[in-house]
């Protein structure tokens, strides 16, 4: 089960798993963190005394999850949960993540950690030139304000000498195994949702678990608002 930010996917989920007899793994990329959930919206505990919930707060900041690792450890918990009997509900919004799980990981050759490091000092307006330059094509394909989607796809390119499009052909055709359900609302809906639930966040004091915080790496950094509260606890906003 997938959906926008704010749609309503932990409580959907818990009511559809205890109709299903099912156990949900999570498919967020920052929730799978420990120590921030508040600001990643990790499911609360009425949710989770409910229904077991799997890959919520399970690694430490400072660790980097790729989809690779994602797979596995969603195959680990799948197999888990179906050795019990249960069904593995998949809940998450990181959509490479359920992509990686139901059509497989693309080919793709590691990252030289050089040309990474480069990548990651353009600002997006650079990284996006140079992507046009590398294939004029590839702004296109991608959310191209979005910095993150903007440097990896350059990366890509840049890496294996080819056209996106070659790279992203060679995800697999869907395996069949999964049935996959999407949640939407009205945007005006959902723009109110978000706003309530952001003032929720700080209600319940995400400034004060952001400050008490490990320090977050590459992977758990990027969840939206922990750079800017940062920033402000460091009086620079």
């Amino acid at each position: 089960m997938t959906g926008p930010t704010g749609v309503g996917k932990s409580a959907f989920s818990v009511e559809l798993a205890e109709r299903l007899g099912a156990e949900i793994i999570g498919a967020d990329a920052f929730q799978i963190y420990a120590g921030l959930p508040i600001l990643t919206a990790q499911p609360d505990r009425e949710l989770t005394s409910r229904i077991p919930h799997h890959l919520i707060g399970v690694l430490p900041l400072d660790e980097v999850c790729h989809a690779a690792r994602y797979v596995a450890m969603a195959r680990s918990a799948m197999a888990e949960v179906q050795g019990r009997g249960k069904i593995p509900l998949l809940v998450g919004g990181t959509g490479l993540y359920l992509k990686s799980l139901t059509h497989g990981l693309a080919d793709l050759p590691p990252v030289d950690p050089e040309l990474r490091s480069r990548v990651a000092a353009m600002s997006t307006v650079e990284a996006v030139a140079r992507l046009r330059e590398a294939d004029p094509d590839a702004p296109d394909q991608i959310d191209a304000r979005n910095p993150v989607r903007v440097r990896r796809a350059l990366e890509i390119v840049l890496s294996t000498a080819r056209p996106l499009a070659g790279s992203r052909s060679d995800w697999k055709a869907p395996s069949g195994e999964f049935r996959g359900l999407l949640l939407e609302r009205d945007r005006p809906d959902l723009r109110k949702r978000i706003a309530e639930n952001v003032d929720a966040m700080f209600d319940a004091g995400v400034i004060d678990e952001v400050r008490r915080a490990p320090e977050a790496g590459p992977g758990a950094s990027r969840a939206i608002g922990y750079r800017e509260i940062r920033q402000m606890l460091a009086g620079q906003i």
